[in-house]
């Protein structure tokens, strides 16, 4: 016997339900990977920002043996070379000054013009200081850059004191940043020192690290904060500071050095 089988039909206006299923299971894919196209475009852009950024913010973490290698060396080589151009910003309410000169490492002395902003303005001139001293040269119109001689004539010696003074502690600040020997690597990431982030100074691709607790005792980890090439060289440093709510920045290598000559009378390193 012959069996026919009946096959019962839809009714009409209705459809089979497999290629509704079927779309909608392409929209989630094509969602699905829509975000994470997204999600890459967006990586990059965070790293590609955090390349280039100043302030060196990229996670902090404990520094690495070579990272810790790099910042037990900086100091020391700014020593080595024997002196570094450098700008240091220093921070006032007054308007702030910026002491554009060198500094001599080895010798324990600075040079170079300084000028102010605002109330600062009238600070404007040269200045040499040494651990102990600070001596002015008041100038009406101060120079872009200290002349290679320093005056013979002019000159106002004071003790350099950090007590309240944003200017001094500045000072003091760029001559500790050279050292007659390493630091202690291994000692470092005990000591507070941590790894920040990566940035880039002029061109430098730079490791953004801080520095270890105050040697003095009188800050915290934070409280330095050095940017140091994958040789050791060190290209800024920033650095609070008790009197200010501003932090001191300190930038080396912003133009040619100049040998520093001490002034008449003035011992280094004194």
């Amino acid at each position: 016997m012959r069996v026919t089988r009946v096959v019962p039909r839809r009714p009409p206006g209705r459809r089979s339900g497999r290629p509704r299923l079927r779309g909608a299971a392409v929209a989630l894919a094509l969602a699905g990977a829509a975000a994470a196209a997204l999600a890459v475009v967006l990586v990059l852009v965070l790293v590609l920002a955090g390349g280039g950024s100043g302030d060196g913010s990229g996670g902090r973490r404990a520094l690495s043996a070579d990272e810790a290698d790099r910042l037990a060396i900086t100091r020391f080589l700014n020593y080595r070379a024997g002196g570094r151009a450098v700008t240091v910003t220093v921070p006032s309410t007054a308007g702030g000054l910026a002491v554009t000169g060198s500094v001599d490492y080895r010798a324990g002395v600075g040079y170079g013009v300084v000028r102010g902003s605002g109330r600062d303005a009238s600070s404007d001139g040269l200045i040499e200081w040494t651990a102990t001293r600070v001596f002015v040269h008041p100038m009406a119109d101060a120079p872009a850059v200290a002349p290679a001689s320093p005056p013979g004539s002019g000159w106002y010696g004071r003790p350099l004191t950090t007590a309240g003074s944003s200017l001094d502690s500045s000072l003091a600040i760029v001559l500790g940043l050279g050292s007659d020997r390493p630091d202690n690597a291994e000692l470092l990431p005990q000591n507070g020192a941590a790894r920040v982030g990566r940035a880039t100074v002029r061109g430098h691709r730079v490791t953004v690290m801080n520095g270890p607790h105050d040697r003095d005792g009188k800050g915290t980890s934070g409280s330095v904060r050095y940017w140091v090439g994958p040789d050791g060289t060190m290209y800024r440093v920033r650095a609070s500071v008790a009197s200010e709510a501003q932090p001191v920045v300190i930038d080396f290598d912003t133009h040619a050095y100049l040998s520093v000559r001490p002034l008449p009378g003035v011992t280094p390193a004194s």
